[in-house]
């Protein structure tokens, strides 16, 4: 064990090396933005998805989980946008896959085998507080996924930054003596607690995800009454039940999973049955989700118990399923020289699949609608700015409401123009309802009909689309979307067929019910 002045060195280099740390500002600049897009906002899925399209790397990775067997069964149509995504798995389950992708992202390559085993017990964490948030009554339970998923950073705090403490903590702990808490405690003289907080609020992450990794009293814990309370069970159940599913130590693992639940199982309602089916499911999903984000990662699995049969396989299934896109046309990375995609038809009869299964769901909003619709244009068409239009009767104003793309805010805001008729290409098309296309911008017919406000807003446009969103021959607003260049390939017939198609798809959701 080391002594007093050697605990309070380590403690002090390691602090100095968090503080130094050149990648963590930006992790948490990424994280907290994430963090910050709560569920319960008008704009939401626009922002989520927005913020998951700005990084190509992290919108794969979003698609492969979405396209996984678990999620993907239930139509059997490859899922080609971030829109559809999220209406599938949920937004908050999105929003904790790109938490996570985050995390790997912003951690891995440091201590590799090490830094990814906690990295999958974030992961396994996150998963059990989603499990949790299930079986919760209380209002935004989904927030114990976040909780679960920050309760480990401690931990990877110290193995980013000082290898040696980690392994020592990890030795003391696996004796069975004494938790990973009280083994910290020896060596570095902290909490692993207090490391995270402390990075956490740097990052200014909200006060009731970080009162929610505070440690809970020993023993046996009661039913929670106000939901930050149950919060804070949430997580510490979810660290130490993740601590199963990769468990090496001395002790039995039968005999901490029936500690687990005699200090749990009150609180959550769990019985022995009903706690082997939640560990069971989380090591399925952790497994699963560490497939797709990082292959290389720890391998996870339950304790062993005779009441839960052994889960399928992941990916058992994919074999049998009926899929109705071949999803190698969708992988064809060619384009023209204007950058539009050569599969493009594929793309957009792709996502023309996801919007008709978002109408017949039932359950779909106009705002996430449109946003399928700009996505699968963005990526289907090879645009860098793709916007929606929409008539603001008490300004008397055409306004962008809804973007993506390349500076796609500052754009968005100056994308506003005058109610009243003009002679200008806007104004026609929506007067006569007639689906745009601009092949070159600078062609001088065109450039007779290009209002001032466009020129000034988006002066090197080489070619762009115009579909005016007319409802009762009474303009809504249009869709517009651009390119810096020239598109001398133009658009053949089936293409401007199914972009008609995508965009009937919105003027369905806008009619009056």
């Amino acid at each position: 064990m080391a002594d007093g002045d050697e605990v309070a060195v380590r403690r002090k280099q390691l602090l100095q090396k968090i503080q130094e740390d050149p990648d963590l500002p930006a992790l948490g600049s990424a994280v907290s933005q994430v963090v910050q897009i709560a569920s319960s906002s008008h704009e939401a899925v626009h922002s989520l998805a927005n913020f998951i399209l700005s990084d190509m790397a992290l919108t794969q990775k979003v698609l492969s989980m979405a396209n996984t067997v678990g999620y993907r069964t239930a139509s059997g149509a490859p899922v080609t946008t971030i829109s559809k995504a999220i209406f599938l798995l949920g937004f908050d389950a999105v929003k904790t896959i790109a938490l996570t992708m985050l995390l790997v992202e912003g951690m891995t390559g440091k201590s590799a085998q090490s830094i990814r085993r906690e990295l999958v017990q974030s992961l396994g964490a996150s998963l059990a507080g989603r499990e949790l948030a299930r079986r919760s009554t209380f209002k935004e339970a989904e927030e114990a996924a976040v909780v679960g998923l920050f309760k480990n950073l401690g931990r990877l705090l110290v193995v980013m930054h000082d290898q040696p403490s980690y392994d020592e903590i990890m030795a003391l702990s696996a004796t069975g003596d004494i938790s990973p808490a009280q083994a910290a405690m020896q060596v570095l003289g902290c909490s692993l607690d207090s490391l995270a907080e402390s990075v956490l609020r740097k990052w200014q992450i909200p006060l009731t995800i970080i009162k929610a990794l505070a440690p809970l009293p020993a023993g046996v814990v009661k039913v929670a009454t106000a939901r930050h309370d149950w919060l804070q069970q949430a997580a510490a159940f979810s660290a130490e039940a993740v601590m199963l599913l990769s468990y090496t130590g001395k002790t039995d693992a039968a005999l901490m999973t029936r500690n687990l639940l005699a200090r749990y199982g009150t609180a959550f309602d769990l019985d022995s049955a009903a706690l082997n089916e939640l560990l069971a499911r989380v090591a399925e999903e952790t497994q699963a989700l560490t497939n797709t984000i990082c292959p290389l990662m720890t391998s996870v699995t339950a304790p062993e118990t005779k009441e839960v049969p052994p889960a399928v396989e992941n990916g058992a299934l994919d074999a049998f399923l009926l899929v109705t896109a071949d999803s190698r046309a969708l992988q064809n990375d060619q384009r023209h020289p204007s950058g539009k995609p050569v599969n493009a038809r594929d793309l957009l009869l792709a996502g023309l699949q996801d919007a008709t299964e978002m109408v017949a769901s039932g359950r779909c909003k106009a705002n996430d609608l449109i946003m399928l619709v700009l996505e699968t244009l963005y990526h289907g068409m090879g645009f860098r700015f793709a916007a929606a239009c929409i008539k603001d009767v008490k300004a008397q104003q055409f306004r962008a409401r809804i973007s993506l793309g390349e500076e796609h805010q500052p754009r968005q805001d100056g994308f506003v123009f005058p109610l009243s008729p003009s002679h200008d290409l806007f104004h026609l098309a929506m007067q006569n309802d007639v689906d745009v296309l601009i092949s070159d911008a600078a062609a001088a017919n065109v450039r007779a009909l290009l209002p001032a406000w466009h020129t000034r807003l988006l002066p090197d446009a080489g070619s762009f689309i115009v579909l005016p969103l007319v409802v009762q021959k009474q303009a809504f607003g249009l869709i517009y979307a651009d390119r810096a260049c020239v598109a001398a390939e133009g658009v053949p017939p089936d293409e401007a067929a199914l972009i008609k198609t995508l965009k009937a798809q919105i003027m369905t959701a806008l009619l009056p019910r």
